[in-house]
């Protein structure tokens, strides 16, 4: 459901400097970096540890996307042997979407409050029903069904203040009743969460028995000592499905956009938001498995044992515990949903692979993301490559 939408200009500006802007060569060692231009369908990228340059090694730059009308020769792009079609259009700013196990698609539209669901392809290859399934959400974004199977009997909605749910039925087009709250998260001020990241992701465990919700961080990179805003954020939460038991699942996860389930062996996984301002090429976003009790750096370190250079000497005690994500990405690309592959229609070698849609850069000089990337997993694991999938929306630079 990949829809061509406007294309993205390059430009970059320094945020020391607005009123020049100027571009840096990548320094020496950082191999597995690249930017818009080394986006093509199909190309493989490996970052690891051993690439990272130094924190602040570059200035930080405020470069954020430019809309243009899409030139009438640019179109999404994939590998060959696929083809990018409309099948939607004239949606307001569409965020999520997920499928529900009688197929239909659930496509939300946070900042208009609203839920949408798509059903079937007609000759034309449009939606053959289009409904609103729920408005007057709170800057909704995780969908869930529940029971997991093929037989849900709710369908849980990620509000930015809350998770609430609705009775459902397979086949439903419209919510049958009013939502019920479940469990109230931290949103910053506002009902529609002034402060900080705002989207709340939620995935069922295997078996049913827990909820997870993600929460991201309030801030870029605040010391969270004491910090009554960074409550309960940037983590995991832990919840039965009714909203009771509410725990910490995993923590110092900035902002864990999209999660989903491993079906093979059930392991949670998140698709990663990093911090910005400490290099065009630091620190990598991630994608990873997520485990209990794990810490994952943020604010005081990043990638294993790094220590962020705005907490120099914080908790020392924690060093050692930080978990290395299983896939790095590059930095500044604000990884967002993810999904598993289960599908049939695809080739063999992508089946149980990692698609995860990403917002793109804003805190680099040389654009990176706007684009579709698969993760190949294999058993469970992921050998910390990943692929271009779908590119071009972005123009060439200027």
């Amino acid at each position: 459901m990949l829809a061509p939408g406007p294309l993205i200009a390059q430009k970059a500006q320094s945020k020391a400097s607005e009123a020049s802007s100027h571009s840096t060569a990548a320094p020496k060692g950082e191999s597995g970096f690249a930017d818009y231009s080394e986006e093509k369908p199909g190309a493989a990228h490996k970052i690891t540890v051993s690439d990272l340059p130094q924190p602040q090694n570059t200035e930080s730059v405020d470069n954020p996307p430019r809309v243009v009308s899409r030139p009438h020769d640019a179109w999404p792009q994939a590998p060959a042997g696929f083809k990018v079609e409309l099948y939607a259009g004239g949606l307001d700013r569409p965020r999520l979407i997920r499928t529900a196990p009688n197929g239909d698609v659930f496509v939300v539209e946070s900042y208009a409050g609203r839920v949408l669901v798509f059903r079937g392809i007609n000759a034309n290859g449009k939606p053959a029903q289009k409904e609103t399934f729920a408005t007057g959400l709170h800057r909704p974004f995780g969908v869930a069904f529940y029971p997991p199977g093929a037989n849900p009997e709710w369908v849980y909605i990620g509000n930015t203040d809350a998770v609430v749910r609705f009775p459902y039925r397979n086949g439903d087009l419209k919510a049958r009743a009013a939502p019920q709250t479940i469990a109230h998260l931290p949103s910053g001020a506002g009902h529609l969460g002034g402060g900080g990241h705002w989207t709340r992701d939620i995935a069922f465990s295997a078996d049913g028995k827990k909820m997870f919700v993600s929460v991201g961080s309030y801030s870029n990179d605040d010391d969270t000592d004491n910090n009554s805003r960074e409550r309960d954020r940037a983590d995991i939460l832990e919840f039965n499905p009714d909203g009771s038991g509410q725990r910490v699942y995993a923590y110092g996860v900035r902002n864990a956009v999209g999660i989903a389930i491993e079906p093979s062996t059930g392991q949670l996984w998140g698709s990663v938001n990093e911090r910005d301002e400490i290099g065009d090429n630091l620190p990598p976003d991630y994608i990873t498995h997520i485990q209990a009790g794990g810490f994952y750096g943020w604010p005081w370190y990043y990638m294993g044992g790094h220590q962020d250079p705005r907490h120099p000497g914080r908790h020392p005690e924690l060093k050692d515990k930080v978990i290395t994500p299983d896939v790095l990405l590059q930095p500044h690309t604000a990884s967002l949903e993810m999904t598993f592959y289960d599908g049939q229609q695809f080739p063999a070698e992508y089946r149980g692979s990692i698609f995860a849609a990403q917002h793109g850069s804003w805190n680099r000089r040389k654009r990176v993301g706007y684009e579709v990337v698969r993760v190949p997993i294999s058993n469970g694991r992921a050998t910390g490559e990943y692929e271009d999938f779908v590119t071009g929306f972005i123009t060439p630079g200027r």
